[in-house]
């Protein structure tokens, strides 16, 4: 017999937003579940999103059996006066105009993200970070689905929570990963909350690191004190705010730290608590390459210790085959080997891609400006580049970081300068790729730049280089 559940916090909820005058900015990914579901709560609802009718139609759609008004186009915010609840999506700052006048009025301003985590029944698991965060999320996810538990896995990682919290029960898992700008204005944190790393993004939006810095805060500021965040030793940020948080800290570490932390000794991950020393996993036994992937294994590890065994972890380690879209292998062709690293929107990003392999490698690199130092790229380009293929806004940035290096070794700069080709797009970049490689080479789409100049997202960069290899290989094949 299937166990009953009430979800007081839940039902309240329903009780109260019932009768609310109800805002949502934005018709994205997060906010159209959320439409469809308070509206068949009864609440009354207005969408504002600067799209167009036309653009949005896909979506309007989806809630035509649903009485709510739209705001639409140019000026869509002119109209935002007068709401109980404001339900903003996650890149929309918090400090507009139209927001704060509405918050020194009374509305409630809020998220998808921080009313399901305020409404969330079971332990969830929060994860963030400047890289890494969606495979070491992907990895939780793995670990504890495989020792058992029934998992919900969403947040900026692609899916929408609030609409499915009413088959959410006690026992289940939750893992959510968490973006700079969902975690801004969250009043809730999860109980175990991880963050793998934090070095500078994102500044085309948040005023300055100092604020992406408090942001990242946010995962850990609302904990109890039983509660527990995981964080980076390696990180000389994250240990400046390792006094901060409310709950337990616990460390992971690639090198040997002295207690309570998972770290590396030799060549083994190992759980140190005071005496104790447990054996965890042989780093060799990870599928995924790279040292960044070792970071997120530990951080991983780290979130899930004493409710994984240990079987259930060198389970996953042997056969987990990664996240699409992070140094992805995904076509082969004359023994050139093609990667997709389209997630590699910083340089941070890109110089852990390119130490993922131990032999140099054909770069296709660069994107829109989010007003990042490329300058630490430079030097990784040099070591670890045979052939540089620069497409989009960055291009020069990225080429100038690789130039300036040159200039500070003592190398004759006519010996050791790479090839360095500038595209227009992708179409040609992977012809001058292939042209430049040889059986055994690998070509990696690796931006370290957003992917806004030219696509709405990371995914749909990296599916359309996939698209574009594959036909080029197609080609090829036919001229054969």
């Amino acid at each position: 017999m299937e166990k009953l559940f009430l979800n007081k916090k839940l039902e309240e909820f329903k009780a109260t937003i019932s009768n609310k005058k109800i805002a949502i900015l934005g018709l994205g990914i997060s906010n159209l579940p959320l439409a469809a579901y308070l509206a068949g709560l009864g609440c009354d609802i207005a969408v504002f999103d600067e799209l167009t009718h036309d653009k949005l139609a896909p979506s309007i759609d989806t809630l035509k059996d649903f009485k709510i008004e739209y705001h639409l186009g140019t000026g869509y915010l002119n109209s935002l006066k007068g709401y109980d609840v404001i339900f903003k999506t996650p890149k929309i700052r918090h400090d507009i105009p139209q927001l704060l006048s509405e918050a020194l009025r009374g509305a409630v301003i809020t998220s998808e993200m921080d009313v399901f985590l305020e409404l969330c029944p079971s332990k969830v698991y929060g994860i963030t970070g400047s890289d890494g965060k969606t495979t070491t999320t992907s990895i939780i996810h793995a670990f504890l689905d495989k020792q058992g538990y029934k998992c919900w896995l969403g947040g900026n990682i692609g899916t929408p929570l609030l609409d499915k919290i009413d088959s959410i029960m006690p026992e289940d898992r939750v893992i959510l990963e968490l973006s700079s700008f969902q975690l801004q204005t969250m009043k809730n944190s999860p109980k175990v909350a991880v963050i793998t790393n934090i070095s500078p993004n994102h500044l085309d939006v948040h005023k300055s690191y100092e604020e992406y810095i408090e942001a990242k805060k946010s995962i850990f500021r609302f904990q109890s004190s039983s509660d527990m965040v995981v964080l980076n030793y390696d990180n000389k940020v994250l240990r400046g705010i390792s006094d901060q948080p409310p709950g337990k800290v616990l460390w992971f570490s690639r090198a040997d730290l002295p207690d309570h932390c998972v770290c590396v000794q030799g060549e083994k991950i190992v759980f140190i608590d005071g005496e104790n020393i447990s054996e965890i996993l042989d780093t060799k036994d990870i599928l995924l390459p790279g040292l960044h992937n070792l970071e997120n294994y530990l951080a991983a590890i780290t979130a899930v210790i004493g409710e994984v065994e240990v079987k259930t972890i060198k389970h996953v380690a042997n056969s987990f085959k990664g996240v699409e879209h992070r140094i992805e292998l995904f076509a082969e062709y004359e023994g050139v080997r093609f990667y997709n690293d389209s997630i590699a929107t910083s340089p941070t990003r890109t110089i852990a891609g390119l130490n993922s392999f131990k032999d140099k490698v054909i770069l296709i690199v660069g994107g829109k400006d989010k007003h990042l130092d490329f300058t630490p790229l430079g030097a990784v380009i040099s070591n670890k580049v045979k052939s540089l293929v620069l497409v989009g806004e960055t291009a020069e940035k990225i080429e100038n970081s690789y130039r300036q290096y040159l200039k500070t070794t003592a190398l004759d700069i006519s010996d050791e300068i790479i090839p360095i080709n500038n595209c227009e797009d992708y179409s040609e970049a992977v012809r001058v790729a292939f042209k430049n490689s040889r059986p055994g080479d690998v070509i990696i789409l690796s931006p370290a730049s957003t992917s806004f100049d030219r696509f709405k997202n990371f995914e749909e960069r990296g599916n359309k280089f996939k698209e574009i290899v594959k036909s080029f290989i197609d080609t090829l094949n036919i001229a054969e």
